[in-house]
């Protein structure tokens, strides 16, 4: 355990939870000596000394205020724990996901994790403000009590730690029972938080399609499941809780009818069994919320091991000496990769060789599955490759540094994201510290001041969450726009124009002419005019480059490249010519 909190909240947090754990300990022991008080202030009592009962009574009465002030500054402690390491996980948590490869994100599944990050550290933090007291108060109290017991009576002392065996069999059988079937709840919990994501999302595709009733019913068998294993687990919690509750009772009674025994033998007056059977009660009280807190705290363990598995996600390797590209070239020499979650899938790439000289134009065509988007994703490093290397400027991508390295390389996804704000906001994502004229210039290049021109509200419109209040175009454009206000000197478009009009496309061609001689520019698409503007164009087919050069040599050539281009004439002139017959 020491190792898990380690990795997960940090070695700095492990000192006030040491304090913490102390403080709880201490009220632990000062509540168990209070109960075990009681028996020689009662005996005094009922044998009607009061003057042998006056001095026990004063020290009950110090050890009782003692604890209660031990009682507050434990809940303080842990209050002040769980306020710290909720803001610390959070930290810790979005650092980690900070420092994992890309990669890992396309395998991640959405719902769950946010679940994790938002009730799932809330529901580890609780440990210390809730749960770790009456989990150690239900340990270290009887243990209290028993160890005074020989000193009043060692007899029935034995008979008390003869019955420790048994509660701790019936106390891991309850918490394991309920620590299983909380884990098949959480499985079901994630399933329905995921089609609830997808029925949310996906909204425009299901009625498109008509599958709103299917989903619905999709989405209400899930919720269905989750009931029903819900009250699955209460019916098993109930059993759990009632079978270890029934444990603590019968060695109760069998610990009173051994006291009686005793007083019926002579061996103790009926005033001591009277006290000694209130120190029992009181001693199993403790030991009954054992069951309570064992199975909270294995829900507890259960989250902590989600986290401790994203923790110990190894990231991709920083180099010990990172050295900086010397310019702008991209080379790719002998490349094999598969994906890590397709360890016996053929290889995605396989023995890939490229030259993208700097400050060129390149186009990567090919047909579908080819590989195209996982050689962008290699130039950025969002996952190391099996075999051979990836060289920006001379250098292996895994001896330049995250930072250096996110700063050599701008890239327009195919599916465009944007931030909920602003416009203006979402361009400057790009680079924060850009002054407004760079902005601007951007913005003109990628075709956005013709959005913001139209908006009544402008740079300040907000584009929603994910930038839905904007057309998919409009989207694309501003993520060119902020790929472009970046300034990396090696720039990657994964179909940059596919949402394009013809008309915004040609200009977008025009910006990726002007900028060719600036930046190395990687262009994966299928429209014509933007593979024509390429200074060279690469065709990949089964991982491999199998034709290389400009449009007039590939063209020449009776290869993929001219029956891909046939195809796509083809295609333009059936659109051109329908456009035409429409208007006849």
């Amino acid at each position: 355990m020491h190792s898990k909190l380690v990795r997960v909240l940090g070695q700095e947090q492990l000192r006030p939870i040491a304090g913490h754990l102390t403080a709880v300990t201490v009220y632990a022991v000062l509540q168990g000596a209070a109960f075990a008080l009681l028996v020689p202030v009662l005996s005094a009592l009922l044998d009607g000394d009061a003057g042998r009962a006056a001095p026990w009574l004063g020290l009950l009465a110090a050890v009782t205020a003692t604890t209660g002030v031990a009682y507050y500054v434990q809940a303080l402690l842990g209050f002040r724990t769980a306020v710290s390491t909720t803001g610390l996980l959070h930290h810790r948590l979005g650092e980690r996901l900070g420092r994992l490869g890309v990669g890992w994100f396309s395998r991640a599944r959405l719902a769950p994790l946010t679940r994790l990050a938002t009730a799932g550290v809330g529901e580890v933090t609780q440990l210390f403000a809730h749960l770790l007291a009456p989990l150690i108060t239900s340990v270290v109290t009887p243990l209290t009590v028993l160890v005074v017991m020989f000193f009043l009576d060692w007899r029935l002392a034995a008979a008390m730690a003869a019955t420790l065996p048994l509660l701790y069999l019936a106390y891991r059988w309850s918490a394991s029972a309920i620590g299983r079937t909380d884990e098949i709840v959480d499985a079901a919990m994630a399933r329905s938080d995921d089609r609830i994501f997808e029925f949310a999302q996906c909204q425009p595709v299901i009625r498109a399609f008509g599958r709103a009733h299917a989903q619905n019913d999709l989405l209400d068998q899930d919720m269905r499941r989750q009931h029903d294993i819900g009250l699955s687990r209460l019916r098993r919690t109930t059993v759990a809780r009632g079978a270890f509750g029934a444990t603590v009772q019968l060695s109760v009674t069998a610990l009173l009818g051994i006291a009686t025994a005793l007083a019926l033998g002579g061996s103790i007056d009926a005033a001591e069994v009277i006290a000694l059977a209130v120190l029992l009660v009181r001693f199993s009280e403790p030991v009954a919320a054992l069951s309570d807190a064992g199975g909270a705290l294995r829900a507890v363990w259960n989250r902590l091991d989600q986290l401790d598995e994203i923790f110990r996600t190894p990231s991709l390797p920083e180099p010990a000496e990172p050295r900086r590209p010397a310019d702008a070239t991209v080379e790719i020499s002998g490349v094999r990769f598969r994906y890590p979650d397709s360890p016996g899938a053929e290889p995605v790439l396989d023995r890939l060789e490229a030259v993208l000289p700097a400050n060129s134009m390149t186009a990567l065509v090919g047909p579908s599955g080819s590989g195209k988007t996982t050689v962008t994703r290699l130039i950025a490093r969002f996952w190391d490759v099996d075999e051979g290397s990836v060289r920006i400027g001379g250098v292996d991508v895994r001896d330049i540094d995250a930072d250096t390295l996110a700063s050599q390389v701008a890239m327009v996804f195919q599916d465009v994201y944007l931030f909920e704000g602003t416009m203006e906001d979402n361009v400057r994502v790009g680079r924060p510290g850009a002054t407004d004229a760079e902005v601007a210039e951007a913005a003109g290049l990628a075709r956005v001041d013709e959005i913001v021109d139209r908006l009544p509200h402008g740079w300040n419109t907000p584009v929603g969450e994910g930038g839905t209040s904007l057309s998919g175009g409009e989207r694309q454009r501003i993520s060119l726009a902020r790929a472009i206000l970046k300034q990396a000197p090696v720039l990657i478009l994964d179909e940059a124009t596919s949402a394009l009009d013809p008309v915004n496309e040609m200009a977008i061609s025009d910006t990726l002419r002007a900028l060719a001689g600036r930046r190395t520019l990687l262009v994966i698409a299928h429209r014509l005019p933007t593979v024509v503007a390429a200074d060279r164009i690469l065709v990949l087919q089964d991982g491999r480059v199998t034709e290389s050069g400009t449009h007039e040599d590939l063209l020449a050539a009776d290869g993929t490249y001219r029956r891909f281009w046939q195809e796509r004439s083809r295609v333009q002139g059936w659109r051109l010519h329908s456009s035409e017959a429409g208007k006849g």
